[in-house]
């Protein structure tokens, strides 16, 4: 890849398809003169000194610009292959809101799949669109009617806010609202930026020995219990996964911990497949592309105990579904977490004549507390998906290293402030 010219007063990152990379310039991120940052939370005194946004509740002040810090970098997606560095407003918060300092923002493969197709689905980037999703920050500021958190406060952060109001709100099935708002899918923004803005209600204040990057993997993490909870996973379950990139590894353990009994998991690498044995998973298989899933299936029969009575594809690819339906046993249960072509050929007849149900998986609804729990209280470790490190200034090396897997990368974390600054113990 070639990056061309970082400006140092609009921080520009253009991305081309070429294979080599060369920065021209360096950027700046050293805090405006006479601002200091507070030990530990690395929230600019301007910052913590201005005025609230909001006035009294229901109502909006306009905050005291003139102290207001101005380092806002910010990584902004202009289109395909087209991921800039730029300095962006510092958002004023709505009277329940919060502004946060972020700390640690993980590289999700929608946020690659974003910048090199412009697209998931029926969501394209129509207009410059800040990356990012997977997250944790300080409490910066709170908004009149926040009650739930105060200046300083380590959260993870839910990216979806929904209406509240509608049907699928009222039901407990959020992650269905139409008019949800959801961090880096178009046309709202995400928050790889010094300073983001989020309704307090989905911030997740983090106890102090978890640190700011396991804040940040509640997001896939949550996924992966959302998917196990879709499948019923429960004790004695014997599981088939289907994959074990990021999201396969996270069901892999949300489900060892709901009590599946006996846990298969599938991939073409076999460096993830290592990484799955290493968290406890009972088998691994390494497939084969020449081998149809009709011919799979054998495999996985000669594998398991027994015919597995859930499966979690995490792919999306065609033969994985497929795979996952004819390995299943009758009166089981097939979860499709993974996104692939909109119309892909399944055996449903198969899957008919022997009670298998099939069920979606749309991101999570209401399983943020269930994933921190299962962190905190040291039941889940996710510490090990974490392969890579990166500056948030060097932004585009970090899209790189994931989106080529360079160095057996699993899950690539960007650091907004100093690594470890928010984190009472090294992570």
């Amino acid at each position: 890849m070639i990056f061309k010219k970082l400006f140092v007063n609009c921080c520009y990152l253009h991305v081309h398809r070429c294979r080599a990379t060369k920065l021209i310039a360096v950027l700046s991120t050293t805090p405006s003169p006479g601002e200091q940052h507070v030990k530990c939370l690395g929230i600019p005194h301007s910052i913590l000194n201005s005025k609230s946004a909001s006035t009294e509740c229901g109502r909006t002040g306009k905050g005291n610009k003139e102290n207001m810090a101005t380092d806002n970098l910010t990584a902004v997606l202009h289109g395909i292959e087209d991921l800039r560095l730029e300095q962006r407003p510092i958002p004023e918060i709505a009277n329940d809101e919060v502004l946060l300092a972020m700390d640690s923002v993980g590289i999700c493969g929608s946020d690659v799949h974003y910048l090199t197709a412009g697209r998931i689905g029926d969501f394209v980037v129509t207009k410059p669109m800040i990356i990012g999703h997977e997250a944790a920050g300080v409490v910066a500021k709170v908004g009149k009617c926040v009650k739930n958190l105060a200046v300083g406060d380590r959260v993870a952060i839910e990216p979806g806010v929904p209406c509240r109001r509608c049907d699928h709100c009222k039901q407990g099935k959020y992650n269905l609202c139409a008019d949800m708002v959801f961090c880096a899918t178009p046309p709202y923004d995400g928050n790889l930026t010094r300073f983001y803005k989020h309704a307090a209600d989905f911030c997740y204040k983090l106890p102090d020995h978890v640190s700011m990057e396991e804040g940040a993997l509640l997001e896939p993490l949550s996924v992966g219990v959302h998917a196990c909870r879709r499948a019923e996973v429960g004790l004695g379950s014997k599981v088939l996964i289907l994959g074990a990139g990021p999201i396969g590894l996270v069901t892999l353990l949300a489900a060892q911990a709901m009590g599946a009994a006996e846990i298969l998991i599938t991939d073409l690498v076999q460096h993830r497949l290592d990484v799955a044995k290493e968290l406890g998973a009972t088998h691994t298989l390494l497939l084969d592309r020449e081998q149809s899933a009709e011919e799979t299936v054998k495999r996985v029969l000669c594998t398991m105990s027994e015919a597995p009575d859930k499966a979690v594809d995490c792919c999306g690819a065609e033969s994985s579904a497929r795979l996952a339906i004819f390995a299943t046993r009758s009166g089981g249960v097939v979860v499709i977490v993974g996104m692939g072509a909109p119309e892909i050929k399944l055996p449903l007849i198969n899957a008919l004549a022997r009670e298998v149900d099939i069920r979606g998986v749309f991101r999570y609804c209401n399983d943020y507390p269930a994933a921190l729990a299962l962190v905190a209280s040291g039941k889940v470790n996710v510490k090990r998906l974490v392969t890579h490190h990166f500056d948030i200034t060097e932004t585009a090396k970090a899209f790189e290293t994931s989106r080529y897997g360079h160095g057996g990368a699993i899950k690539v974390m960007i650091h907004v402030q100093p690594r470890d600054a928010n984190n009472s113990v090294k992570f």
